[in-house]
């Protein structure tokens, strides 16, 4: 690792914008997601200069918005997508075992055979389960780290999931997965990590147009317009990259969640997972978090037109979650119990396909017509490798002097807080300590870009209009201390 500082914050963004319009650089990302500060690390860490522009905030768009888990694909396997699934497994162990052990928990996910679930739909999940175990072992994972799936009984399914109905519970399949403590703190995470081997990470800088060596870009604070330029670019924006590749297609498919308190669903300890009506191959997952929260998704719906900066929920997604939920529990949950909800778009590639449902997982790293690199599709888990072969592939078009990608040994940056103090708000685990870690390191400049993305206070809308006001004012003070 570089001498380089971990840490990001307005002072290091403005050091380095100015540095960054007069200097070139051998990478260029656009895209502040996991993928783009996934490239960013891949190269940086290969000894390339590499800066990254996003145009709003890091986590911004799709990739804090997923179910977060870290799992091996058992979906993959249910529609004969083997490669996906097995490349899910492999990347999974990566991050469990090396990367981001401090990042990732197992969870247990628990197939509940309950009268809702077909005994087809029993039989297939638990055989799916035994595929992906395969998997795990093939890709090196312990059973220290994912324990094996097994059959549970009636009583040991209630223990674990007290909201089951009882009539009809005949135990289930508990299976093992990673589960994120956070999505957005990942791409955070990534971000430091690849500043400390010299990635400049510029945020609310915006490309207006992408070419082989470099880009046309627009200081989101200032107006003020600037051109970049790079040996290679890399386009790592997801369901907004045909905006700067017109030759490419993205067909986004929008993920809805809610968040649900844990107590309603008697605060289980593992995951539901729950079989549509008539289907082997699509879920509906209710995921404890660490935080009394259950989130409860997704929904895959096709989201034509332009593509928002921020994708809403619909009712009908909602209800349709709600009723999925409810097939399972003793007592359902109406719309009055969800405390919020959430959407992403996935940023599928458009093959034809009659719904975004039948489109595969697996990315797709291309050259473009205007010779730099578009990095689409994919998967959260699966972010690494798609920047390793992004990056690969800018290396070969450019011809750089870099070797291998690192990025497989490499682990994450620890995100190191001073104790906490009292909260800053009554019953909401957000100390100031937080909040000035978030700006001081991790880029935050706004309240929104604490409670939004450097933690997940802003999933349920009272939580964060009782925070805001504190939060800005902390963040006000530590800018302040920054100038």
């Amino acid at each position: 690792m570089s001498t380089a500082s971990p840490d990001l914050n307005a002072a290091s963004r403005a050091a380095d914008l100015d540095r960054s319009a007069s200097e070139i650089v051998d990478v260029l990302v656009v895209g502040g997601g996991i993928t783009g500060v996934g490239a960013a690390l891949d190269a940086a860490s290969r000894g390339l200069s590499v800066t990254l522009i996003e145009a709003h905030d890091l986590a911004h768009g799709t990739s804090r918005f997923s179910s977060k888990l870290v799992h091996g694909g058992l979906r993959y396997l249910a529609t004969g997508d083997v490669a996906t699934a097995r490349e899910s497994a492999v990347e999974r162990h990566l991050l469990m075992t090396t990367i981001a052990p401090h990042l990732i928990r197992p969870l247990g996910q628990l197939l509940p055979f309950v009268p809702g679930v077909s005994l087809r739909q029993r039989t297939t999940g638990a055989i799916g389960m035994a595929l992906g175990d395969l998997l795990r072992m093939r890709a090196g994972t312990s059973r220290r780290t994912l324990p094996a799936p097994r059959p549970v009984s009636a009583a040991n399914a209630q223990r674990l999931a007290p909201g089951l109905v009882t009539r009809g519970l005949r135990g289930g399949m508990l299976s093992f997965d990673g589960q994120l403590v956070d999505d957005a703190r990942l791409v955070a995470t990534v971000a430091r990590t690849a500043a400390a081997y010299g990635a400049r990470i510029l945020t609310r800088v915006r490309a207006r147009s992408l070419r082989a060596d470099g880009a046309a870009a627009e200081d989101a604070l200032t107006g003020m317009r600037f051109d970049l330029r790079a040996q290679s670019v890399i386009n790592a924006t997801g369901a907004w990259a045909g905006t700067l590749d017109e030759s490419i297609t993205i067909r986004p498919s929008r993920g809805t969640h809610v968040v649900l308190d844990a107590a309603d669903l008697g605060d289980p300890s593992v995951a539901l997972t729950i079989p549509h009506e008539g289907s082997i191959s699509r879920f509906v997952f209710a995921l404890p978090q660490l935080d009394g929260r259950v989130i409860v998704g997704l929904t895959d719906e096709d989201a034509p037109g332009p593509v928002p900066d921020v994708a809403v929920p619909t009712e009908a997604e909602i209800a349709f979650l709600l009723d999925n939920l409810n097939r399972v529990l003793e007592r359902p949950l109406g719309r009055d119990h969800v405390r919020g909800a959430f959407a992403g778009l996935r940023p599928l590639v458009d093959t034809g396909a009659a719904s975004t449902a039948d489109i595969s997982r697996r990315h797709l790293v291309t050259a473009s017509e205007g010779g730099f690199v578009d990095v689409l599709g994919g998967k959260l888990t699966t972010y690494r490798r798609m920047a390793e072969d992004g990056v690969d592939l800018a290396v070969s078009l450019r011809g750089l002097a870099a070797g291998a990608s690192r990025t497989a040994g490499l682990r994450l940056v620890d995100r190191r807080v001073p104790t906490a103090s009292a909260p800053l708000v009554a019953g909401i685990p957000l100390s100031r300590e937080d909040v000035v870690f978030a700006v001081r390191s991790e880029g935050a400049m706004t309240a929104s870009d604490v409670l939004d993305r450097r933690t997940r206070v802003g999933l349920v809308d009272a939580d964060r209009a009782r925070c805001e006001p504190a939060v800005e004012t902390v963040v006000a003070e530590t800018l302040a201390e920054l100038v």
